[in-house]
């Protein structure tokens, strides 16, 4: 990884208040949201359909992760990724496209970013979603690269073969799920 910083000053923003009681997140390095591990007075949903997910619940996933420059700071506090920047298709509610925003644009941490999002995802959400994570439309010089990049299957699994780049990804996943610290 670059020792060169991007944003050597970046604009912080208070994060927002969880609208979500308890803890509905993946536990490190698992894969679903649900460990199976339940207390005795839960109720089971005994129907078959699976259950819906909202923006709010998929915002609450990634917002806590932190940033590969500024490994003090989430993704929330730069304002990288917001709920409104994640939308549902309509016609396939399995489908969701997460928006992030560089702070700057010629961010080089935009791969990792992207990569960080979408390996908390999967390790999250249940397979049948697919997510495409996009670069915000205008905000980065290598936009149309950057959105092929990680995108591509075979990329991204190639990305996550590499030990140096896995470790970085690891240290900026440490943090989600848990609540930003205000400063």
């Amino acid at each position: 990884m670059s020792s060169e910083i991007f944003n050597p000053n970046p604009t912080i923003f208070a994060p927002t208040k969880s609208k979500k009681a308890g803890n509905v997140y993946a536990k490190p390095h698992s894969l679903w949201l649900d460990d199976g591990e339940h207390t005795e007075d839960e109720e089971y949903d005994q129907s078959d359909e699976p259950e819906g997910i909202d923006q709010e619940e998929i915002f609450e996933l990634i917002r806590s992760i932190s940033d590969p420059e500024h490994r003090s700071m989430t993704l929330e506090q730069l304002a990288v990724v917001s709920a409104p920047q994640i939308t549902f298709d309509p016609k396939h509610p399995d489908r969701i496209t997460v928006e992030f925003t560089p702070t700057v644009p010629h961010c080089g941490m935009s791969t990792f970013i992207g990569l960080s999002i979408r390996v908390r995802l999967l390790r999250s959400l249940p397979q049948r979603f697919k997510v495409d994570i996009r670069v915000k439309p205008g905000s980065h010089q290598s936009e149309h690269a950057l959105n092929k990049q990680l995108n591509d299957k075979e990329r991204v699994a190639a990305a996550l073969e590499n030990p140096a780049l896995l470790e970085v990804l690891e240290q900026c996943l440490s943090t989600a799920g848990h609540e930003a610290h205000q400063h």
